[in-house]
């Protein structure tokens, strides 16, 4: 076990060597915040410790116990057919679940802008950014890899991880190399989200924008499923139920405000560069981990 201030990381159990190789996870809580989160970190086959002097990049993920293998797989598979990739850490950040890989209570804070609204949650984000910026990131690098340099680092969220994604690069746009926002949850509160992204970042004349500029530019990839807002009926679907789950999904909009968000970032030019995906045939839940693939990509070609 090791602490950090009030928060304390105790590791799981070893997988067997045959069983998600490099792969580990740590309880990481704090009783006086009474917070509590699972951190699962994946490293390359080839490194023989994690106390190698190498340099490295690292991505970290959002809804770590729906998304993190699947990241961390995804670096190994592209490592076996890449002639040059680059060594890569995921870090994935989670909750101990038993029962679902969507702590929906804690992420609802977690992930929450300090944005006015008529619900009675707590908005929670920037304390989360304190977590990873204070705590989780300065452990990953001083404790977990103390020789590794990490070189560049990526910010990925899905659905309201992705809302997560565009407050920090809106408050934070120097935190991160590169910033994922996949599916982002867009419509909550009115869309008010794509005024408070102009409000931060500016229309792109000189002064505009209450977010300072920095030096180094992020880079942004905002992806979305073309069956988000415009679904097909299902096989076995009867025409009453795709009705009705048409009106739902259609509600949120998610094509239209995707493409929206993506004008008013681009057009703030405060970025590096900008990416718009649509992953076609894919639904909420598809985009996720198409856009974890191809952003992979994304990250390490720079």
């Amino acid at each position: 076990m090791t602490s950090l201030g009030n928060w304390t990381f105790v590791p799981y159990p070893s997988f067997l060597p045959t069983v998600f190789a490099n792969t580990a996870l740590w309880n990481v809580s704090n009783a006086v915040k009474q917070k509590e989160y699972q951190i699962q970190i994946s490293w390359p086959f080839k490194w023989e410790s994690r106390e190698v002097a190498k340099p490295a990049l690292a991505m970290y993920l959002l809804d770590g116990n729906a998304l993190g293998m699947t990241a961390s797989e995804a670096f190994k598979r592209r490592n076996e057919v890449e002639f040059a990739q680059p060594d890569s850490v995921v870090v994935s950040i989670g909750y101990p679940l038993t029962d679902t890989v969507y702590g929906l209570t804690q992420r609802a804070v977690d992930f929450r802008p300090p944005i006015p609204s008529p619900e009675n949650i707590t908005a929670g984000a920037d304390d989360f950014i304190e977590f990873i910026d204070e705590v989780l990131r300065p452990w990953v690098h001083d404790t977990v890899f103390p020789s590794v340099e990490f070189t560049r680092e990526a910010l990925y969220g899905h659905s309201w991880g992705g809302i997560f994604t565009i407050w920090a690069l809106i408050t934070r746009p120097d935190w991160f190399d590169t910033f994922f926002s996949v599916s982002p949850a867009v419509y909550w509160n009115n869309g008010s989200i794509l005024d408070v992204v102009t409000e931060k970042l500016g229309n792109g004349t000189v002064g505009s924008g209450s977010t300072p500029e920095t030096e180094a530019k992020p880079k942004f990839f905002l992806g979305y499923g073309a069956l988000e807002q415009f679904p097909v009926r299902r096989r076995t679907e009867t025409e009453e139920a795709f009705q009705q789950r048409k009106s739902i999904i259609q509600s949120f909009q998610m094509t239209d405000y995707s493409h929206e968000l993506f004008y008013r970032i681009e057009g703030s030019k405060r970025m590096k560069d900008v990416q718009l995906r649509e992953y076609a045939g894919q639904d909420h839940f598809g985009a996720a981990s198409s856009a974890i693939t191809e952003g992979i990509d994304y990250f390490l070609d720079w």
